[in-house]
């Protein structure tokens, strides 16, 4: 992500693992009228492009900085501890826990058991909340400072964590 522009220097914001919803919305919808092309019917073809493109670019910038587990990513490859397409190794234990959850959703969906299937379902939600708030102190002592490395690498964690919960929760659906 390092060779990207900097989404955050594009909306004039702090880096941050938390951004202001309001503020972010505000500086969109003035970024938009700056750069959509329908306020710009008189520009050469080329001005045209590059309005496009910035366009484009405000579209993505703001996609990214509204949804948490997209701005983590985000913030991660701006500081240089996740790659694109990264193959993270998580911990065996949560893997064995993960395992076990798959292998009682199988159960459940060969024998139809939609009750099991919600239950297991609701376990794994509850899973994510109890892993959100065990990142939350890490997440307050980052805010502003994103220089602990270790810090990061917890967060890094979290992200692949959270994505794998995430994955189940949407093969449930």
């Amino acid at each position: 992500m390092n060779d990207q522009p900097n989404y955050f220097e594009l909306f004039e914001m702090p880096i941050s693992l938390k951004v202001d919803k309001q503020a972010l919305t505000k500086k969109y919808f003035s970024l938009q009228k700056k750069y959509h092309p329908d306020f710009h019917p008189t520009a050469s073809e080329a001005e045209r492009e590059k309005i496009l493109e910035m366009s484009s670019l405000v579209n993505k910038a703001h996609k990214v900085l509204g949804d948490p587990q997209a701005l983590l990513a985000y913030v991660l490859g701006l500081q240089g501890l996740l790659a694109p397409e990264e193959k993270y190794a998580l911990p065996p234990a949560f893997l064995m826990e993960m395992m076990e959850y798959n292998e009682q959703l199988s159960d459940a969906k060969m024998d139809g058991d939609i009750d099991a299937v919600r239950r297991i379902q609701t376990e794994i939600k509850a899973y994510e909340i109890k892993l959100e708030q065990a990142i939350e102190p890490i997440l307050e002592a980052l805010e502003g400072d994103y220089s602990s490395k270790e810090k990061l690498l917890q967060m890094k964690e979290y992200y692949f964590k959270k994505k794998y919960l995430e994955r189940i929760l949407e093969g449930m659906e």
